[in-house]
């Protein structure tokens, strides 16, 4: 009698390490995750990198805004890093370039391998740049960025804000589109495309804080010599009423084309007094937009 006892008390005791192990086993990996979701959280949190999203338009590689770069660091005297990404058709990301020791606000470019024109491709690269910019987020940890795209940037641009945006950990403080062409090559507001069309039915999704610039090039007041102004402008059916503030601005005179713009000197004054954190100046008159 007096062994039975022995034995079930030695049976109980190896049940209850078996459990205790077990239990361990269970909880052991969610403690690591909590403890590094906590970490990331406070690293981010305490982050003070603002990093500079560049998205060019199409027909264009993550080479695009090389030259304008170099004039804004030239400008804003100081070597912004430049990195830069490419994102494949399948989902792989290849990158170039490095974040240099004490620069708190690198430019960072966002290519796509299919960098072709269309509604369906901007909808699919909005989609590409999200994976793009999970990995940059994860990689740098930064609490907030600023936005600019080029032409169909813009788009892509708007398309990732109200689909694929939904971090709570990260603001987006501001956009500029240049040259971008909300209703694509039609001049006549009257007439919607599907993607402005869309645009409009989804743009209470766009993030409340947001201070949206969208800049329009002219050679006759029209157009760009590519995209109609009254294109561009249609943007504000878009961001007007949704964001913060939303400023619709005009340049003209040299490198006003299409593809010129990047390189336009006012574009870049206005890049470097609005967008770069490094300046802070008070704007103009000329400049402030409507809410």
């Amino acid at each position: 009698m007096h062994n039975l006892l022995k034995r079930r008390r030695r049976n109980s005791l190896g049940v209850l390490i078996l459990v205790g192990l077990f239990l361990v086993a269970l909880i052991w990996p969610a403690y690591q995750w909590t403890q590094a979701n906590v970490k990331s959280m406070a690293g981010r949190h305490d982050s003070r990198l603002s990093p500079v999203i560049l998205i060019p338009g199409s027909s264009a590689t993550q080479n695009r805004f090389d030259r304008l770069v170099t004039q804004l660091n030239k400008a804003d005297k100081q070597r912004h890093s430049l990195i830069k990404l490419t994102v494949k058709t399948d989902g792989t990301i290849k990158s170039s370039g490095t974040l240099r020791p004490r620069d708190n606000e690198p430019f960072i470019v966002v290519g796509f391998e299919n960098n072709k024109d269309g509604y369906s491709n901007i909808q699919k690269q909005a989609r590409w740049f999200s994976l793009a910019f999970k990995q940059l987020a994860h990689r740098y940890q930064f609490n907030n960025f600023k936005a600019i795209g080029h032409s169909n940037g813009g788009l892509v641009y708007t398309y990732f804000f109200e689909h694929y945006f939904t971090r709570e950990d990260i603001t987006v403080k501001k956009l500029m589109t240049i040259g971008s062409p909300y209703n694509f090559s039609e001049a006549n507001l009257s007439h919607k495309t599907q993607m402005l069309a869309d645009f409009i039915k989804y743009r209470d999704r766009l993030p409340k804080k947001l201070a949206v610039f969208s800049v329009a090039g002219t050679e006759n007041y029209d157009s760009d010599g590519l995209v109609p102004a009254r294109s561009v402008e249609a943007g504000k059916y878009v961001y007007q009423g949704q964001v913060k503030h939303y400023t619709e601005v005009t340049v003209t005179g040299d490198n006003a084309q299409h593809s010129d713009l990047p390189q336009n000197k006012q574009i870049v004054s206005l890049i470097q007094e609005y967008i770069l954190d490094s300046k802070k100046k008070t704007p103009t008159k000329a400049l402030m937009g409507a809410n």
